[in-house]
């Protein structure tokens, strides 16, 4: 019993190793070609990139570009840091007009629930304002609040709430309703 299991994996593992193409990583080993060759004449289509290597896609801008800005307590006015943020946020939406912008308004745990919408609202305004003001058209943004509802750390600490202390740019194809 057990030599028949033993030959009958032996068996998977040759009937795989079969039907694996030696030339699959684009003519490595192959005369001429080099291992991973694209140049005329090669079998091998070049990579298009996708999801956070893609400079156009939604996950590029959050990822690399950034989409979050961060506040200090009770302020909705920008920092530097802030700042080189939305000027990498407005290069991207001037070159990829096919998107549109909503840049959400949030608040620490600190605070009445009205006192943090209206600084949420605050906060969203000047980010949309600075992107304006690089020249991204007012009509492809729009601002939401939602204070203190939507943390994305529940603590009680100062370095904790600094994390709620933002406004999120979130990328969206097509016109906004």
């Amino acid at each position: 019993m057990v030599f028949l299991k033993k030959a009958a994996l032996v068996g998977l593992i040759l009937a795989t190793a079969a039907c694996t193409n030696p030339d699959r990583f684009g003519g490595a080993g192959g005369a001429g070609t080099g291992a991973g060759a694209n140049g005329a004449g090669s079998a091998v289509a070049p990579i298009a990139p996708t999801g956070a290597n893609d400079p156009r896609s939604p996950q590029y801008f959050s990822q690399t570009i950034g989409d979050r800005v961060l506040f200090v307590v009770d302020s909705s006015t920008l920092t530097p840091a802030g700042q080189q943020t939305l000027s990498g946020q407005a290069n991207w939406l001037k070159t990829n007009a096919d998107y549109q912008a909503i840049i959400e308004g949030h608040a620490d745990e600190q605070g009445t629930r009205e006192y943090n919408l209206a600084l949420g609202n605050r906060r969203a305004n000047a980010v949309r304002e600075y992107l304006v003001s690089q020249g991204v058209p007012s009509s492809r943004l729009r601002v939401i609040s939602y204070g203190k509802e939507r943390p994305i750390e529940v603590c009680s600490s100062a370095e904790c709430y600094s994390q709620n202390r933002r406004a999120v740019t979130v990328i969206a194809a097509g016109g906004l309703s």
